[in-house]
């Protein structure tokens, strides 16, 4: 009876997740660089700038965005006053949909926008430099490939600090290929290949740049709103959180930033597609990073 209903919810989830896979899919043209992503963004201003200025003069959606970066910005900062950061800081963050930071109504880039933006409260803050390399449907094995890019690299060599978030589509793709009979053990096979795929990536990054630190984010269970009454979902979420932890935990310079915990339960946390996070839920994210790399990036004689 309990594999029954597996596959039944698994018919539903495959279903559903087919969409969302399409959505959350690389071959969607979103810009896998900066460098790429400037070019998009230019065009776009040009070809659209005039008619949002005679359609959208100063819209209630455009305010409540506005004020939602505030508030985002003033919570992030509140709790880096009196951080003296060191000086030419340099972070980069790599992974997938949620460091380039799909759902926020703002476009301002995420958790990792508010970071920005946040730490560079002040003209004395300018040395202070984020780049971000998130390309929405990034997998382990996409972003080990991604890691050899030229730009990526560099910047990857240069880094103070790595923020990452990866792994989500790595479940998403196992829905995707199992849809018509999905179960438990489909999610059990692909762990130990998982796990072998983000040392890789370790290895790749501490090669490139031995000293640098890294920050892998964990995956939260945007099912679980809808699916609350299925254990097997937040098992396999776990799983994979407990995955990423465990390697982690093999690094000396390696650590990990749970997030599950502030989407638990929060509805309201969750973008229109029902999968991504909104500003607010950015702005969680923004304040539990920081609660972890402060210390990093604290000027040495701050540190006590």
């Amino acid at each position: 009876m309990k594999h029954k209903s597996f596959l039944i919810l698994g018919l539903i989830l495959g279903l559903a997740s087919f969409f969302i896979w399409i959505s959350l899919s690389p071959e969607n043209h979103f810009p896998t660089t900066p460098v790429e992503q400037n070019e998009v963004e230019t065009q776009q201003k040009k070809n659209n700038a005039d008619k949002d200025k005679d359609e959208n003069p100063d819209s209630p959606d455009d305010k409540t965005i506005s004020d939602g970066i505030k508030e985002a910005m003033t919570r992030v900062v509140e709790g880096a006053m009196g951080v003296f950061v060191k000086e030419d800081l340099d972070i980069v963050a790599i992974g997938d949909s949620l460091t380039q930071g799909v759902g926020d109504e703002s476009d301002n880039g995420g958790y990792v926008g508010i970071l920005e933006k946040s730490l560079k409260k002040s003209e004395s803050d300018q040395n202070i430099e984020i780049k971000n390399y998130g390309k929405r449907g990034n997998r382990t094995d996409q972003l080990l490939k991604r890691l050899n890019k030229e730009e990526i690299s560099e910047s990857v060599k240069e880094a103070d600090i790595i923020l990452m978030t990866i792994g989500a589509n790595d479940i998403m793709k196992i829905v995707k290929e199992n849809f018509t009979d999905l179960k438990y053990e489909d999610f059990v096979k692909e762990q130990t290949r998982y796990e072998t795929r983000l040392q890789s990536i370790f290895d790749t990054i501490q090669v490139k740049n031995p000293d640098v630190k890294i920050f892998l984010i964990g995956i939260y269970n945007p099912f679980n709103q809808y699916f609350s009454e299925i254990p097997e979902l937040g098992r396999i979420m776990n799983d994979w959180n407990n995955i990423s932890r465990d390697v982690t935990s093999q690094y000396d310079n390696i650590s990990f930033i749970p997030i599950a915990d502030l989407f638990e339960g929060r509805k309201d946390l969750y973008y229109k597609d029902n999968f991504h996070p909104n500003l607010e839920g950015y702005q969680l994210m923004a304040e539990r990073v920081f609660e972890y790399i402060k210390e990093s990036i604290q000027q040495e004689d701050e540190k006590a």
